[in-house]
């Protein structure tokens, strides 16, 4: 599985007034990053860096490994 968001980040920039028109208009991340966050992709380090800036958070409270334990059977 490997790194996964502990929550929806784009609920979360939604509340801190970041709706996704204005991520686009103000170009804070590109159209085809706010997809691979719909869609729970992993996205670039200089995104989460971005994403961490805007939430006021550090990369610990937005991101968390998970083992995919079919990999180690």
């Amino acid at each position: 599985m490997g790194m996964v968001f502990k929550f929806d980040v784009l609920q979360a920039l939604k509340e801190a007034g970041y709706t996704t028109y204005r991520i686009r208009t103000d170009k804070l991340l590109g159209e085809s990053t706010v997809q691979k966050l719909r869609n729970g992709k992993p996205v670039s380090w200089e995104n989460i860096e971005t994403l961490c800036r805007l939430l006021n958070v550090q990369p610990g409270e937005l991101l968390e490994f998970k083992l995919n334990t079919a990999e180690n059977e």
